[in-house]
């Protein structure tokens, strides 16, 4: 079987720091190959694969702000959809943009929705409902005027997150420092609980940065800004527990997943996708505000870290990815 996997390029595949659809693009892409398929990776010139990468776009226009989003994006799409006789399957990370090609194309495509960025994205998805092939990264995040394949959960590669059984002391923050991700919620947490709070991620909102997070900044409340893969194990395996006081129904949160296979456990608002990576009790705890965020940082020590290492292995694995979405591939060829 040859699959084309069509990544964004914002970033580079996989990511250095930041990028949550082509981290899935690369931990797929590597899997689909020790599988033992013919894949091209279609993503920036200097991602790195072991399939055959595929690029008319040198740098992420993110790492490379002298550059037109979309006319790399347009450049990029087109560079694959004009080859896509050549693939059996195509594999789009892309959002809705690739699926105005689908049509025109004897190739099926399979998308993986990543999320929603705004209702006003939904009438693309919608015109190419019956055409193509919808997969959602949880239940939760399905809208209700699409229509699924199937749900496959984000895989993580797990040689990469090493369990640590006695971990440190501090709060771990790990996100977009955005008011979705509830950074200031983490802050309040971690004061109220007398711990230390290590904040760790790209700032998206300035403002919210400056007016809920910098004046709290200090010894026991630490920003260290983006943390790369190195970092993040180390940063991941010796919390005491993640916080993930989110203000959205998030579709995912690999941070969420990544800090399970370290053996963290995770303090996280009962909403979206939550439900489905977190085990109530036996992985971390779901709460719905701050006061019972606070009251769950006093349980922590009643999580078996072992738990939450064997859950994540069993749901967020880079090879169970790749087990479902074979599946699903064998189910449209």
């Amino acid at each position: 079987m040859k699959v084309a996997v069509l990544s964004p390029v914002a970033w580079r595949t996989p990511p250095r720091h930041y990028g949550p659809w082509e981290q899935m693009a690369s931990n797929l892409t590597e899997g689909l190959v020790a599988a033992g398929l013919e894949v091209t990776l279609f993503a920036t010139g200097d991602s790195e694969t072991t399939a055959v990468l595929n690029s008319v776009v040198a740098k992420g226009y993110e790492e490379d702000r002298s550059q037109d989003a979309k006319v790399l994006e347009c450049l990029h799409i087109s560079n694959l959809m004009e080859r896509a006789g050549e693939f059996d399957l195509i594999h789009n990370h892309f959002d809705f943009l690739p699926l105005s090609y689908s049509g025109l194309i004897k190739t099926p495509v399979i998308t993986t929705i990543h999320g929603f960025s705004s209702e006003r994205i939904i009438p693309v998805y919608q015109k190419y409902n019956q055409h193509g092939h919808y997969v959602s990264i949880s239940d939760a995040n399905r809208h209700p005027l699409l229509t699924y394949l199937g749900t496959v959960y984000n895989g993580l590669n797990s040689t990469e997150f090493e369990f640590i059984p006695v971990p440190g002391d501090y709060l771990l923050f790990f996100g977009r420092i955005h008011p979705d991700k509830g950074t200031a919620e983490a802050i309040k947490i971690a004061l109220q609980s007398k711990r230390k709070l290590v904040i760790a991620g790209i700032i998206q909102d300035e403002n919210y940065f400056k007016e809920q997070v910098e004046p709290h900044l200090g010894e026991d409340i630490v920003f260290i800004g983006s943390a790369g893969p190195e970092k993040r194990n180390e940063l991941l395996g010796g919390a005491y527990a993640l916080l993930h006081p989110i203000n959205f129904d998030e579709p995912f949160g690999l941070s969420v997943a990544e800090a399970m296979l370290c053996g963290t456990p995770v303090i996280a608002f009962n909403r979206g996708s939550m439900p489905e990576l977190i085990e109530d009790t036996k992985t971390g705890f779901l709460v719905n505000n701050t006061e019972e965020a606070i009251t769950a940082v006093a349980e922590i020590d009643s999580i078996d870290r072992r738990n939450c290492r064997e859950w994540a292995l069993k749901k967020f694995s880079k090879e169970k990815m790749v087990e479902d979405y074979l599946a699903l591939y064998h189910q449209i060829l």
